[in-house]
């Protein structure tokens, strides 16, 4: 379960209580400029077991900047995150999924793994629980990836979404023990 975060930090904090209440953890792909502003949010998914990944500083069209600007973006991320909670991120996912291959060499430069989500529940367009559900829970796999956003329709359904995966025998990791 990846959850990329620039916003919303109220509904990050009732994600991060539906998790513990399930005894599971996730990944949150954290954008620096939201980190830096909400250091006591950052610091609780990190002391709760959470990973950290990187999402770049502000949410950029990675593959419209050069070698350069990419590496500035992931790198000013991966300062913050640091200096404030001590992780030393290891994966990152560009906002949008819009990468190129300036975006690969700087994360690789960095020692970053750039993952991407293999089941995308959109739910920054659609506010429908049910729609949110279905695209989370149809036809899942082991070893999907599922991308979901702090929005409070996201939030309100995540109970039941880890429900039904308890409910099938399967396990929410974070990405990093997923790629293992």
């Amino acid at each position: 379960l990846m959850i990329n975060v620039y916003e919303n930090t109220e509904v990050v904090c009732d994600m991060l209580d539906t998790l513990k209440s399930h005894g599971k953890k996730a990944t949150f792909f954290v954008g620096g400029c939201w980190a830096d502003d909400n250091q006591e949010t950052l610091v609780r998914i990190a002391e709760e077991g959470h990973e950290l990944g990187n999402h770049g500083y502000f949410h950029k069209d990675h593959k419209k900047l050069n070698e350069k600007a990419n590496y500035a973006e992931i790198y000013n991320n991966h300062r913050i995150v640091l200096s404030l909670t001590g992780v030393t991120m290891k994966t990152f996912t560009p906002p949008s999924g819009s990468y190129g291959a300036d975006t690969l060499k700087a994360a690789e430069k960095l020692g970053y793994t750039t993952v991407m989500w293999t089941k995308d529940t959109i739910d920054w367009k659609y506010s429908d629980e049910q729609t949110i559900y279905d695209k989370a829970t149809k036809n899942i796999q082991n070893g999907d990836i599922i991308l979901i956003h702090p929005k409070s329709h996201t939030a309100k359904v995540l109970d039941k979404i880890l429900t039904h995966f308890e409910e099938i025998g399967m396990d929410v990791v974070t990405v990093a023990e997923c790629l293992e």
